[in-house]
């Protein structure tokens, strides 16, 4: 029979031994981890990486202190992170900054993140091998000039530096293997966006309202086209995506593309009598979609589509985006945006733009990312309607896709975790 003092005895806790004083615990130290992330405020993608990136650390390393190092943000944007997560540290500027912000910061951490991007900077590389502060690439694409000609030796040496790769479409996983890439973890990982859980329901109701739309009873598209990312100023790199000058080719494309938008909206609203939103993932485009899609249509269609006049906030957007029945886009993170709030998309994708646009295949939805250029609208309309006959179906593909979404963060969590000892 177990009695108190064959109890205490066998826990190791003999009479008079809460005399002895206790042996003080050391408690574990806060890890920190900065995250480079924030590319643009002109662009909800770029806005959306950001809270999505943070909430997927918040959620597995629930401990450790984040700091952003944010490349481009404002006052709307600020303020959405932190009432998003008021514990978070941002610091703005450039590694050699003058004032030493961002060196300081990134000497307080205990890891350096890249956040999702799609580039070819290697200053933070450099400064982090230079100080001997480990890092890793989270949701990367890359073109091939990355890792191939003039100075492409030098990148490769330098990405094997890293203590992982999470690369956000396979195609380029397969690119960086192929090449020698080879640091400790080289895997496929998501775009950080899809951790997105920011919300602003005021004014995104306030918008619905204002424009007559109805819950489910309307889908939203957006076009890419061939237009300068700033008034006046040409893209810079080699692809030429934003080009100040559009070639005659770029507009004969875009002009074409634009039309297979105009037939579907035709379709939609025929067969449906619901409307159909101009909803932009890039501020830039907001006139050019003008231009393209909605001037051209004829007056009886005009009336059943909606053209944003005004650009918004990645919370407003995914709000909004919660509400609508499907949601297409020429541009990757909207229908990322849709995804993570539970909404069927289309990603009507062109590879010129990127290797990113195999994210959706990658997670299972090869079959709601049709090629753009060589889908007509007739092909566009059935998958719509294939959504839009068993919506209940089409929610429960969307859940199951971002089931494999979440389990790959949570991996790619679990590897940090792993490296910073937290």
């Amino acid at each position: 029979m177990l009695t108190r003092r064959t109890f205490l005895k066998a826990s190791g806790l003999a009479l008079g031994a809460a005399t002895l004083p206790l042996r003080a615990v050391t408690p574990k130290l806060q890890k920190t981890v900065l995250l480079q992330c924030g590319w643009a405020t002109k662009n909800i993608g770029d806005i959306g990486h950001t809270p999505g990136t943070l909430r997927f650390l918040e959620q597995h390393i629930p401990q450790a202190k984040l700091i952003l190092w944010a490349a481009n943000t404002n006052k709307a944007v600020d303020e959405m992170l932190m009432k998003r997560f008021p514990k978070l540290e941002i610091v703005k500027g450039s590694i050699a900054g003058k004032d030493g912000v961002v060196a300081d910061a990134i000497k307080r951490s205990d890891f350096f993140l890249r956040g999702p991007g799609m580039g070819q900077s290697t200053d933070f590389m450099i400064h982090c091998g230079k100080t001997g502060k480990p890092w890793g690439l989270q949701g990367q694409s890359y073109f091939p000039d990355m890792v191939t000609g003039p100075g492409g030796a030098e990148r490769i040496a330098l990405l094997n530096q890293a203590a992982f790769i999470y690369c956000r479409d396979s195609k380029t996983l397969k690119m960086l293997q192929e090449v020698g890439v080879k640091p400790p973890v080289l895997e496929w990982g998501p775009d950080g966006c899809f951790g997105i859980d920011v919300r602003d329901e005021d004014r995104a109701l306030a918008r619905m309202k204002k424009h007559g739309l109805e819950p489910k009873k309307f889908i939203t598209i957006q076009l890419r086209t061939h237009s300068p990312s700033i008034p006046g100023v040409d893209d810079n790199r080699p692809q030429k995506l934003n080009p100040l000058h559009p070639t005659p080719q770029n507009i004969a494309d875009d002009t074409r593309r634009a039309k297979v938008y105009q037939d579907l909206i035709a379709m939609w609203v025929k067969q449906t009598g619901w409307k159909v939103v101009i909803a932009p993932e890039v501020n830039k485009e907001m006139e050019y979609n003008k231009k393209f899609i909605y001037d051209p249509l004829p007056d009886d269609l005009k009336k059943h589509v909606v053209n944003f006049d005004e650009f918004w906030n990645a919370d407003e957007a995914c709000s909004f985006y919660a509400r609508a029945h499907t949601v297409i886009c020429h541009e990757p993170h909207t229908p990322i945006m849709a995804l993570a709030v539970g909404t069927p998309m289309m990603h009507t994708f062109s590879e010129f733009h990127s290797p990113k646009c195999w994210m959706f295949k990658d997670i299972g939805l090869a079959d709601w990312a049709p090629e753009f250029d060589a889908t007509p609208a007739e092909k566009m309309f059935e998958i719509l309607m294939g959504i839009h006959k068993d919506y209940p179906a089409a929610e429960a593909k969307v859940k199951k896709a971002m089931a494999f979404v979440e389990a790959r963060a949570a991996a790619q969590m679990g590897v940090l975790k792993g490296v910073i000892g937290a």
